[in-house]
């Protein structure tokens, strides 16, 4: 599974980098996923950032990239 986070709904709550700081971080006022992160959807932090995020800005999808 992948995690990404979509820029056109994320509006900067920071939600997913505070719930999971070694997955995402906050920057240029939106929510990114950490270079090595993609593949940490499986992590409980990350699932409990997904569901926090108040704009549903981050996916996760089957399959790899």
């Amino acid at each position: 599974m992948r995690i990404t986070v979509d820029r056109g709904l994320c509006y900067g709550s920071a939600e997913c980098a505070y719930r999971a700081p070694a997955v995402f971080a906050f920057e240029d006022g939106y929510g990114v996923v950490r270079a090595g992160g993609e593949e940490s959807a499986d992590d409980p932090l990350v699932r409990e950032a997904v569901e926090s995020c108040p704009s549903q800005a981050i996916r996760i999808t089957e399959g790899p990239g």
